[in-house]
């Protein structure tokens, strides 16, 4: 019972005030990498105290100290020793299996809705785009200045001429090297794992600011990718010659409202993170990811030491 108690304090504490502490997470601009996963790790850990928390209230700490390889072994743990559910229980089980579907049907909707769009996206850019081989992208007749790509199993890179009008060859090159790593990080199912989140539990702060900060971070860890064989100036450049585009909702763009921040970044670019930094964020993700897992098998670890070494002493 203390177990769950704990859970569902973090899991609410979490829930509220962790977006303020990643507010202030000044180091996360130097390495956007960690700071997603560490929002990440955050997200989870928020799902999974609430998850076990239910567990924990739902198993008592005796039956699953006989059968901590998992659940299952826990319910038989319990059935075998003539423990059965409480009411209570067996509501709070249901509302954990529950929220657990709701967040894989969610997660599935925003990939089925986005990736219909991004079908209905390619089919028309066949019909309207030409294929440039020498860009690797699709090159579309429109005078607005816009460079994206349009993710998935069809994927794409899409520059406008209005784009290639507005850029020079270096620039042109730079911005597609940032959409390429666009693609071959598959920053998109990043994306769509935090819209099931928001989706599914609308309102939670955590999740809300989670999104908005991956999708920024994403765009700055595209720069930082684009920057290892481009200068850093010439997508500064073309960052600022692509400001005012606007990439459609499904895809992911160079340009839009955090480009001139962004070009900041690229001509003052900040030290990375030292390697203590950087272990300490690591450190941070692992208590996010392990810590709520620790606390609901604490006591089903100590059932199963007390039995045993009462066994040993009888």
């Amino acid at each position: 019972m203390i177990a769950a108690a704990v859970l569902l304090l973090y899991a609410v504490l979490a829930a509220v005030h962790l977006p303020r502490l990643g507010r202030m997470a000044a180091w996360a601009e130097r390495a956007p990498r960690l700071a997603i996963t560490m929002w990440q790790a955050a997200c989870a850990s928020v799902v999974a105290s609430a998850l076990l928390a239910a567990v924990a209230f739902a198993v008592p700490a005796e039956a699953l100290g006989h059968g901590l390889a998992g659940l299952f072994e826990a319910c038989a743990a319990m059935m075998d020793s003539g423990v059965t559910l409480t009411s209570a229980g067996a509501v709070a089980l249901l509302v954990a299996g529950t929220a657990l579907v709701r967040l894989g049907w969610c997660g599935a909707a925003v990939l089925f809705r986005a990736g219909a769009e991004r079908r209905e996206h390619v089919a028309w850019l066949r019909l309207l785009g030409r294929h440039d081989r020498n860009l690797g992208a699709i090159v579309l007749d429109h005078d607005e200045r816009l460079a994206y790509c349009v993710p998935g199993r069809h994927a794409r890179m899409v520059i406008t001429t209005g784009a290639l009008r507005a850029l020079a060859p270096e620039q042109v090159a730079a911005v597609l090297a940032h959409e390429r790593a666009h693609l071959r990080g598959r920053h998109h199912l990043v994306i769509a794992a935090a819209e099931a989140l928001v989706t599914a539990f609308p309102g939670v702060p955590v999740f809300e600011h989670a999104r908005t900060e991956v999708a920024r971070l994403i765009e700055l860890l595209a720069d930082d990718v684009a920057a290892r064989r481009h200068p850093r100036v010439q997508l500064a450049a073309a960052l600022v010659g692509l400001a005012t585009g606007r990439a459609p909702g499904f895809a992911l763009g160079a340009g839009g409202e955090t480009a001139l921040t962004r070009v900041r970044r690229m001509v003052n670019p900040a030290l990375p993170l030292r390697r203590g930094e950087h272990a300490a964020g690591l450190l941070t993700v692992g208590l996010l990811l392990c810590g709520p897992g620790a606390v609901a098998l604490a006591p089903g670890l100590v059932a199963l030491l007390a039995h045993h070494c009462h066994e040993l002493l009888t």
